[in-house]
């Protein structure tokens, strides 16, 4: 039996699976809106902004889900400077305080890039088009921030996984493929938001949708092997999922989450907008059943005498 089973639960749940799926789609979103700023076509431009202002929106809803997780929430300022001094506190040895700052520094990215965005929306407004914000836009500036908002928001998409890896709970520390795993399922996540977003805003070209599409299939395939890949490197840890979590991983994640929203793409060489948005939803209600399953089901581990029990 794995040492983990040992160990007490921090006892997490909706604030911190909320986070973990925000926090995921925030960088993912942020990812594919700088790669088509990028990389794309000057038909992609809307789809670019509306991607840097998910991110934008999707970083500051997860730092409020961590910060009203706290006992104290009124001191979560103490992640980042201390208390006596009001220095800056970083401590490179603790996975709170890393996280902390990667979560900080994404948002500043997440910012310059949806400011930059919204002065090519709203032309008209007088302070978003000073010289500053020009600057930003410029071709060296925004690659800038395009690169490395990318890096902050990939961290954070796979920090989340990371952070239950250190916990020493089994499931989250008897495997190094969770950060990973989250990794690609922000990817995939971040798409389907995208898709959906643009198709309620009407914001996206037909053209880039369909890229997008296209993305988040090749992801599913990815996310379903690193999946497998995961429950095998459990080893004998995974007969915890031998009760109605695993039905939960096996129906709602593996099935309505990535084996659907494949098979209804299939055979569609033209994709209607529609088709698109369906398989989105299931793709987000599957990354989200997943970080319940991964973080519900090694909270609810117990021990009884030598007998591993879950309720």
């Amino acid at each position: 039996m794995s040492d983990t089973f040992f160990t007490g639960s921090p006892h997490w749940a909706w604030w911190i699976i909320l986070y973990f799926f925000i926090g995921g789609i925030a960088g993912g979103a942020f990812f594919l809106s700088a790669l088509l700023h990028l990389f794309g076509r000057p038909v992609d431009r809307p789809l670019v902004r509306l991607g840097y202002y998910s991110a934008f929106v999707g970083v500051i809803l997860s730092g409020f889900l961590l910060t009203i997780d706290l006992d104290r929430p009124l001191r979560f300022w103490h992640m980042l400077i201390e208390s006596n001094t009001g220095r800056p506190m970083f401590k490179a040895w603790v996975p709170m305080s890393v996280g902390s700052w990667g979560l900080l520094l994404f948002g500043l990215f997440a910012f310059l890039a949806a400011l930059t965005a919204l002065s090519e929306d709203r032309p008209d407004v007088k302070w978003l088009q000073s010289a500053p914000v020009r600057a930003l836009r410029g071709r060296g500036a925004a690659a800038t921030i395009a690169v490395l908002g990318s890096l902050f928001g990939f961290f954070l998409a796979g920090y989340t996984g990371v952070l239950l890896a250190v916990t020493n709970r089994p499931i989250w520390a008897d495997s190094t493929l969770l950060g990973l795993l989250f990794l690609v399922s922000a990817a995939s996540t971040g798409a389907a938001t995208l898709i959906l977003l643009a198709a309620w805003r009407r914001a996206g070209h037909p053209a880039s949708l369909d890229w997008l599409g296209w993305f988040d299939r090749r992801v599913l395939v990815l996310e379903l092997l690193v999946l497998i890949a995961f429950l095998i490197t459990l080893g004998s840890v995974a007969r915890a999922f031998l009760n109605w979590w695993g039905v939960l991983l096996l129906v709602g994640v593996v099935g309505i989450g990535i084996v659907v929203p494949l098979l209804m793409e299939r055979g569609h060489k033209v994709r209607a907008p529609r088709h698109l948005v369906r398989s989105a939803a299931l793709v987000l209600l599957g990354g989200f059943l997943l970080r319940v399953v991964v973080l519900l089901s090694s909270n609810q581990i117990h021990v009884l005498g030598s007998g591993v029990t879950g309720r």
